[in-house]
């Protein structure tokens, strides 16, 4: 049997083990995304905007080289025609999103 996993070892040295604790696992929720670069990278703020709060939280940051982000590109546009070839085209507006008026809370009374 160590022979087998060596081969196969062998067979694909390029392959990477990725872990994902349970924690990342999860995901957050982000429904805005600002990007910025300098020469050397890219960063990369997901956020999450609430009705009626003042403040968006940036809820995770993420920092690639331009390399990276030409690649998350091409991934992000691959993934995507595959979803419309299975979904349907994605809507686009320009409209900001629309919230339920009692979302995230109960509605206050004077």
């Amino acid at each position: 049997m160590k022979d087998d996993k060596d081969k196969k070892k062998a067979a694909n040295p390029n392959q990477i083990n990725i872990e994902l604790s349970e924690e990342i696992a999860e995901g957050v929720y982000s429904n805005l995304a600002m990007i910025a670069h300098s020469n050397s990278e890219f960063v990369i703020d997901f956020i999450r905007l609430m009705p009626g709060v003042p403040k968006a939280k940036v809820k995770s940051r993420v920092v690639i080289t331009p390399e990276h982000a030409k690649r998350l590109l091409v991934a992000l546009e691959d993934n995507i025609k595959k979803y419309e070839e299975t979904f349907g085209p994605i809507k686009k507006t320009n409209e900001a999103p629309k919230f339920p008026i009692n979302f995230g809370g109960a509605i206050g009374e004077a």
